[in-house]
């Protein structure tokens, strides 16, 4: 059975903003990405009840789909401190503990300024609950896979070259077939020693790839892209974490249950 390499890790504190990479990460079984997407930023008055957790749409946030200007900052959450700093062409130009009135102030107070006339009203941080995070499609826990030979194939038909992290995952795997893993949904997948996870559904893609996450500038159409080479917008998967346990970058990937393994030396078949 061919295997894939667990090759990269994101994760994105802050919904819309930018990822942080890691070197491993503890997976709970039935659990969220730990550390991704605990906040958003509120664009006008949504609704959002912390009380009572629902899903949003994300037009009610700041998101790349509508908000590009976001891709040119950076930021870096501390998760010990809930401590988010903010900059822009190498300068910090805000911080402050997301676990606090104070600090939550500074964050809003500069994104408003930032958006300019793309800010509905002030905006205001939102931390998610026990049990919600601040995602696009699934309701419930899961861990977002890419496979970085689709993006190749992609790059191949486009004649454009495509930055991985325009597709905002948590998992960057390599060494399967491009547009294999499409085929996966429902099968069982090993990474490393001990995490399992299984499959929930293919990642239909929206107007954020579009965004160069160097540039800010929507330099692509990479969903009509993906439609006109493929005839669907689908570029990764959306798993659910069955069995817990660490993983790091360089372990390797299988698939469980039987499932037709995803062999390297396939044609690419994004279907």
């Amino acid at each position: 059975m061919v295997s894939a390499e667990l090759v990269a890790i994101h994760r994105y504190p802050v919904k819309g903003l930018s990822p942080e990479p890691l070197e491993t990460i503890e997976l709970e079984a039935g659990a969220w990405f730990p550390g991704d997407r605990l906040h958003a930023v509120e664009n006008g008055p949504s609704g959002f009840d912390p009380a009572h957790p629902e899903y949003k749409q994300k037009t009610a946030f700041l998101v790349l789909m509508r908000d590009a200007r976001l891709a040119a900052l950076r930021t870096h959450y501390d998760a010990a401190t809930s401590t988010l700093t903010i900059a822009e062409a190498g300068e910090t130009r805000a911080s402050g503990d997301l676990s606090t009135a104070e600090g939550r102030a500074a964050i809003e107070g500069f994104l408003t300024d930032y958006m300019g006339a793309e800010a509905r009203g002030a905006l205001k941080v939102l931390t998610s609950p026990d049990g919600h995070r601040f995602t696009d499609s699934l309701r419930a826990g899961f861990v977002s896979l890419l496979n970085l030979a689709s993006v190749r194939d992609l790059e191949r038909k486009m004649g454009a070259a495509i930055d991985p992290l325009r597709f905002r995952m948590n998992l960057h795997l390599d060494g399967w077939a491009a547009g294999s893993e499409l085929d996966l949904v429902g099968r069982r997948l090993a990474v490393g020693d001990t995490v399992r996870l299984q499959v929930l559904k293919r990642t239909e893609r929206c107007a954020a790839t579009n965004v160069n996450p160097q540039t800010a500038a929507r330099d692509l159409n990479v969903v009509k892209g993906l439609m006109q080479a493929y005839g669907h917008t689908d570029c990764g998967l959306y798993a659910k974490v069955v069995t817990g346990g660490r993983i790091a970058v360089g372990d390797r990937l299988q698939v469980l249950d039987g499932a037709p393994s995803p062999k390297a030396d396939d044609q690419p078949r994004l279907l």
